[in-house]
């Protein structure tokens, strides 16, 4: 890693406020997010995402600022028209294992590594780094202000939702397809009527206590 910084440059984002990164190095820059952290059930899910700058997309923004309908067709753009995208997991025998700040940053580490082309540098949401083998900066509210984070944010809050969706027919008790795995009253309810399942993190005290 490089020993010295340089000084700080502006990054134009086209649409939204502009973010002053601490590096400034030539070459590819991936955007990572991740989404799952808070729920109760479930893996947590890490994107990195290389956006083509000769192919801008739209719209893109924090995934908890768009609809499920908008986030859906941004996947599919994104999935086209980056240079390269890669989507990873910490299951939840990992979260249960390590914790979920740990799974979390494994999670990210797994969708970097997974990327076809290597970045120069990475761009993580939020306030913590995963250990990586290149240049990485965490940008606070990154997905909603650098679009290369918040495709990534994209790509991660559709997939683990598709995954909440096939857990419901699994176990359509608990309401997964609507809560997502998050500790709403009726999944709490659930949990006391019906116990947990599988795919319940066992760590997480609402969990814990049903046990």
């Amino acid at each position: 890693m490089p020993s010295k910084k340089s000084s700080k440059a502006k990054v134009a984002v086209p649409g939204v406020q502009q973010v002053a990164f601490s590096w400034d190095l030539p070459g590819l820059i991936a955007g990572v997010d991740e989404a799952g952290r808070g729920p109760l059930a479930g893996p947590v899910v890490a994107a990195a995402v290389i956006l083509d700058d000769l192919r801008p997309i739209a719209g893109l923004n924090d995934s908890k600022k768009l609809t499920a309908a908008r986030r859906e067709k941004l996947f599919d753009e994104i999935r086209a028209k980056a240079l390269c995208c890669s989507i990873a997991q910490a299951s939840v025998e990992e979260i249960d294992e390590i914790n979920i700040l740990q799974a979390t940053l494994l999670a990210m580490r797994r969708a970097v590594e997974g990327l076809r082309l290597k970045p120069a540098k990475v761009l993580v949401d939020g306030n913590r780094l995963p250990v990586l083998d290149v240049l990485a900066e965490a940008i606070v509210k990154g997905d909603a202000t650098v679009p290369a984070i918040s495709a990534a944010s994209i790509l991660a809050k559709v997939t683990r939702d598709r995954w909440c969706a096939e857990l419901d027919a699994q176990y359509p008790q608990y309401g997964f397809a609507a809560h997502k795995g998050y500790g709403t009253a009726v999944h709490l309810a659930a949990l006391e009527a019906h116990g947990a399942c599988p795919a319940h993190r066992k760590t997480f005290a609402p969990v814990t206590r049903v046990l």
